[in-house]
Parts: structure tokens; sequence; C-alpha cells
């Protein structure tokens, strides 16, 4: 069990990332690959914002990764390329929720998202750890 902080604290925020990536990264049977791809996305995005939280940013509550991402470059982070592959996973974040919008998310789709979302996750740790 983690220890949980206050929903102004990133620490809280990089918490439910590390909660969504291991939903993510779970076998579950009879669980669609695009509801995990969905955790993924979650779990980017709670770490993005984890790191605006610690400068102090306004985001608006969007799930746009790229939206999010620009705003950190707008505060002077470097984003490395793995990290800026997260926009990737932006449709999984509403699109995959309902029948019919959007194809399928096949094994190697999840496969991709929840590297994609290790990576940022990893990353963002790295960054809240040493500004927190």
């Amino acid at each position: 069990q983690r220890e949980r902080y206050p929903p102004y604290d990133p620490r809280e925020w990089m918490n439910r990332a590390r909660s969504d990536l291991a939903v993510a990264r779970a076998d579950i049977p009879g669980v669609y690959p695009e509801d995990l791809c969905f955790h993924a996305q979650q779990a980017a995005e709670k770490a993005i914002k984890g790191i605006l939280i610690m400068h102090g940013v306004e985001f608006p509550f969007t799930h746009d990764l790229s939206l999010l991402a620009l705003l950190l470059i707008e505060m002077g982070e470097a984003i490395p390329e793995e990290v800026r592959l997260a926009d990737r996973l932006t449709n999984y974040a509403a699109l995959t929720r309902y029948p019919g919008i959007m194809e399928q998310a096949s094994e190697q789709d999840l496969a991709d998202a929840v590297s994609i979302a290790e990576a940022v996750v990893r990353w963002a740790e790295g960054r809240v750890g040493a500004g927190a």
C-alpha cells in the first residue's frame, strides 16, 4: 500500500500514474486490449500532470497528451523522444471506451501503449523525485 498524498501533491499524481500502469500491464482474462490501453494513456497523462503540478502550472482538464507536453516544453522541460511518443496514446482516452468509434486494439497495440506509458512514468518519476 502506497502512502497517499493530497491531490495538489505531484507524488499523488505519480501514485495514480503507477496504479494505472499496473492495470494496463495486467493480464486479465476477458478484458479487451483497448480497455487496458485506456489505463496506459491515463498513466502517461497523470505522470505528465504530476510534473506540471510540481512546477505550479495550471493545466486544462484534457486528455490531449500533445497539448500537455507542449505546456512542459513551454516551461523549458526537455522531453526525451520516447516520451514524445505519448501523443499516440491520446485516442485511447475516450475513443476506445465505447464500441464502434475506433478500431479494436490488438495485443501489439497494447504492448506499444504500455511501453510508451512506462517510458513516460519512468521519466516523470525522475522529474518529480528531483523536484518534490
